[in-house]
């Protein structure tokens, strides 16, 4: 019997905290998916500033506490920028939208503290929009003993399976998704025994370094197509320092970008501490997909922002050069928008989130059992 189709819009802001992107995705919850729209709202600068100085701001949990007034401020400002996102695309999309999954600005992630705080008011957003929104996604795994991240790879499990039909690429089929951090998943076979088919993790920096150290050392907001890095040159003995002191002794904990920071290449010019800076990156990401691919014969799509950083995938490249068992490739090739797979995931999520069934699993962020995630409110 088929089951019914939802529309949903997903919503993401990642931790680059550059902007919004939004998805309008159609699914069961279950095996059918089809995308309609995506769009991008790109922050203004003053949230930007705001949302970095804050996050920057917030290292422990008292800091949530001390900052809450700020917080609150911040919350409502994001939430109204999110709103008017969304009103925007449904000018563009005039049929029923069932849900909105709303992800928030991540400000403070900490597992072992059981706290994760998501920027972002979905019972404002609700009343605004007036539609059904499904937010808070990562807190019951997090209450489950999970990490919280990635929430992503039961959608990667479902785009698989379209792409092992369509293209006939083989499994294992991985995914990369290069965002603020990097994270890998790594999809068996087309069985949805998710359990024993999903493993995930986060495996490393992946904008962030780079993000900041153009932010504070230029006035540009990011290394586009990776344009700075090939004008610099890698500083050999400083990144091998780095690589030395900076051990991935286990991939069971979800990472945060305040885990990394650029001070290694201090005293470096612009040029090549973006360049060491990013090859660090690519030598962090290159051993963890050689870790979750446990030497099986396996395609890594890459996905997120990062993808398009022309030096940082060339570099991951060269570092897998010898691993005749990793192939990589961008998902774009396979008739999907790389830009915008976390906000249809997070539409997907939505979906699978009303309909009472689980987004994580301990094979994707260690927790206890299955968790079903995401709140719902309807607020007009």
């Amino acid at each position: 019997m088929k089951k019914k189709l939802y529309t949903a819009i997903g919503l993401m802001s990642g931790t680059s905290m550059d902007g919004i992107d939004l998805s309008i995705i159609r699914s069961d919850g279950y095996h059918e998916f089809s995308n309609i729209l995506d769009d991008y709202y790109e922050y203004d600068k003053n949230l930007q500033e705001k949302l970095i100085r804050l996050r920057d701001l917030i290292q422990t949990k008292n800091d949530l506490l001390q900052n809450s007034e700020k917080l609150r401020e911040l919350e409502r400002n994001l939430t109204l920028f999110h709103a008017d996102a969304v009103n925007q695309s449904l000018k563009k999309y005039r049929d029923p939208i069932d849900f909105i999954g709303f992800h928030g600005q991540t400000i403070f992630h900490n597992p072992h503290e059981k706290i994760t705080n998501q920027l972002g008011d979905g019972k404002l957003l609700s009343q605004i929009v007036k539609k059904k929104v499904i937010y808070d996604f990562r807190k019951a795994d997090i209450q489950n003993n999970g990490q919280g991240a990635p929430l992503t790879p039961i959608f990667h499990h479902i785009l698989s399976k379209k792409i092992n039909q369509k293209f006939n690429l083989k499994f294992p089929i991985g995914f990369l998704n290069i965002g603020g951090i990097a994270n890998v998943t790594k999809v068996i076979d087309d069985s949805d025994n998710f359990q024993n088919n999903l493993s995930a993790f986060d495996i490393g920096p992946g904008n962030c370094l780079i993000d900041e150290w153009v932010r504070s050392n230029s006035y540009k907001k990011f290394d586009k197509n990776g344009e700075i890095a090939k004008a610099g040159k890698v500083d050999q003995l400083i990144l091998n320092q780095a690589i030395d002191n900076f051990k991935i002794n286990s991939y069971s904990q979800s990472m945060d970008i305040k885990n990394f920071d650029v001070s290694f290449a201090r005293g470096l010019s612009l040029e090549n501490g973006c360049a060491t800076i990013t090859d660090f990156t690519a030598y962090l990401i290159s051993e963890g997909l050689k870790n979750i691919s446990q030497k099986n014969k396996i395609t890594f799509l890459f996905c997120g922002g990062g993808r398009k950083n022309i030096y940082l995938i060339d570099s991951i490249k060269t570092y897998l050069k010898n691993e005749n068992n990793i192939s990589v490739e961008i998902i774009d090739n396979y008739n999907l928008k790389g830009d915008y797979i976390e906000s249809q995931a997070f539409g997907y999520l939505a979906i699978r989130s009303f309909l009472n069934l689980p987004i994580s699993f301990s094979s994707t962020t260690g927790c206890k059992d299955f968790t079903v995630g995401g709140k719902l409110v309807k607020n007009f």
